[in-house]
């Protein structure tokens, strides 16, 4: 266990780097900003010379591998960090130096306790790749195929789970203070951090992912995702299949081959609608540089560490609501967000519909370069506050991922308009699923499933209450509370003792130990 000292000292050496790139002013000014961070945020500034423009990016990216990675996750969220730094935290880029190659082949050859010559042809010494979590070198199997080997970055997992740690303590006593902070939910957001990251922390899980949508996505014509060597992948390491072709995001190079820019860009979309809507698996990382087009125009994509879920109820609701904004319906996307309690129902319907006009009317009929899905959904997290709307984690990694996915869309096709390439696939999924006929399906295999279980359910019944006869029931016997749950209830209430009596004493405590006095 962590002591909460250790905890605010890292905070406070955060703070400071965060100082140096102006990224605290932010945090002062904003008038929901709670006291003690406030304060906090005085005392990690003290001495420091900050630069008229905050570079937030910048200053996460010196912090380290797991501020790199909460601070792309922050990206997504205006409504937490303000519009200025989630525009900024985009920009940041998850590139590190790379580990010597002598440290990747140990790790390697500890990971499979075998020779890596007994795996492996060849293996480049240079890096193609150098991320904050893992770095990838091309290589040649000992059957004679090409592959990419991504190999975790030595010590990484400590690394993350003790910065983890003080991110979970912060977040706790953030929320703890109530108000518009208890509202954002940032245990939440640090939650779903902790569980992205976990999944990328370890290898056999993103190859698994990517077997997966492999599997959703093989009916798909011009995408596909390469092959996993299995025998060649463990936690550390993961092998697939090498692709030769052209980044997405090279788009001289993309025209020279002579491939349609503007078919790719509707048929990206359109891929990445067929993953959230239709099987509510999606690939949440589909940055331009992990994106590629083959020889025959085929789009492949690599890096399946962040992968996205979403249930069907909650398909069916993002569904409405897109079509719902492009047709001009916000009675109906209102009226979808109050049936998934994503507005308390003791606001009006009617003038949430008003609030949603007012941010879709804009956009209707537009090219992209003009206004844009991210403009849309800053206008969305705008009126977030004035219905009293929590924080809907399940969604904040598609928001991301549509974001990045109209970024590319828009590079390769100033003049795409989103709505127009979704419209119709949404609408033909909604008829499909949501129509009569699905309904009445869905309903003739409910009630199919629930008469199946009934012979299972007379037999708990009837072992929850045995005929009478045999021993006499016994009496209901009083609640005690024991020592250590009373003991360990005292200890819950520390988190605010700690707040009252620390906050004041933080700054010289800091001022000691960074040595600002005697």
């Amino acid at each position: 266990m962590t002591r909460p000292a250790t905890h605010i000292w890292r905070l406070l050496k955060w703070g400071r780097t965060l100082a140096r790139h102006g990224a605290l002013r932010g945090i002062e000014r904003d008038p929901n900003t709670p006291v003690p961070v406030k304060r906090l945020a005085r005392v990690a500034r003290f001495g420091t010379f900050q630069p008229s423009t905050p570079d937030y990016a910048a200053a996460f990216q010196d912090i380290g591998p797991a501020a790199i990675k909460l601070g792309q996750s922050l990206a997504t969220r205006p409504d937490l960090v303000g519009d200025e730094a989630a525009h900024n935290l985009l920009s940041l880029q998850d590139n590190l130096p790379p580990v010597p190659f002598a440290e990747i082949e140990r790790s390697v050859e500890a990971s499979f306790d075998q020779p890596v010559s007994e795996l492996f042809a060849e293996i480049d010494p240079e890096p193609v790749g150098s991320a904050s979590i893992a770095q990838v070198h091309h290589a040649v199997t000992t059957d004679n195929r090409k592959v990419a080997i991504k190999v975790l970055r030595p010590g990484i997992r400590e690394r993350f789970a003790r910065d983890i740690a003080t991110y979970e303590w912060a977040a706790a006593h953030l929320e703890a203070l109530g108000g518009e902070a208890s509202r954002l939910r940032p245990r939440l957001t640090i939650a779903n951090f902790k569980r992205w990251t976990a999944r990328e922390l370890d290898l056999r899980r993103e190859a698994a992912s990517a077997s997966e949508l492999a599997e959703f996505m093989a009916a798909t014509d011009g995408y596909r995702i390469p092959d996993i060597d299995w025998d060649r992948t463990n936690g550390r390491v993961m092998t697939i299949e090498w692709i030769d072709g052209i980044k997405i995001s090279d788009r001289d190079a993309l025209i020279a081959a002579g491939h349609d820019l503007p078919e790719l860009a509707r048929r990206l979309v359109l891929a990445f609608l067929g993953q959230a809507i239709s099987a509510g698996y999606f690939h949440a990382d589909m940055h331009q540089g992990n994106l590629f087009v083959q020889d025959d125009g085929t789009i492949v994509a690599i890096d399946f560490g962040i992968m996205g879920r979403i249930d069907r109820r909650a398909r069916a609701w993002l569904a409405e609501i897109l079509y719902g904004l492009t047709t001009g319906n916000y009675k109906r996307v209102a009226e979808i967000h109050f049936e998934a309690q994503y507005v308390p129902s003791y606001h009006s319907v009617d003038e949430f519909a008003t609030a949603l006009r007012a941010v879709g009317e804009p956009m209707r009929g537009k090219p992209v370069n003009e206004l844009s899905v991210g403009q849309m959904l800053d206008g969305l997290f705008a009126i977030t506050r004035d219905f009293d709307m929590q924080t809907q984690p399940h969604l904040l990694l598609l928001q991301k991922t549509m974001v990045m996915v109209e970024g590319i869309a828009t590079q390769l096709d100033p003049r795409i308009n989103m709505w127009d390439v979704s419209a119709p696939f949404v609408r033909n999924w909604i008829r499909d699923e949501l129509g009569p006929e699905a309904a009445l399906a869905d309903r003739l295999r409910e009630d199919t499933e629930t008469l199946l279980r009934i012979p299972d359910l007379v037999r708990r019944i009837e072992d929850r209450f045995p005929p009478k006869g045999g021993a006499p029931e016994a009496p209901p016997l009083p609640e005690i509370e024991l020592m250590w749950e009373r003991r360990e209830r005292r200890r819950r209430h520390w988190p605010g003792y700690l707040l009252s009596a620390l906050v004041g004493a933080v700054a010289a405590t800091g001022a000691v130990a960074l040595g600002w006095i005697g």
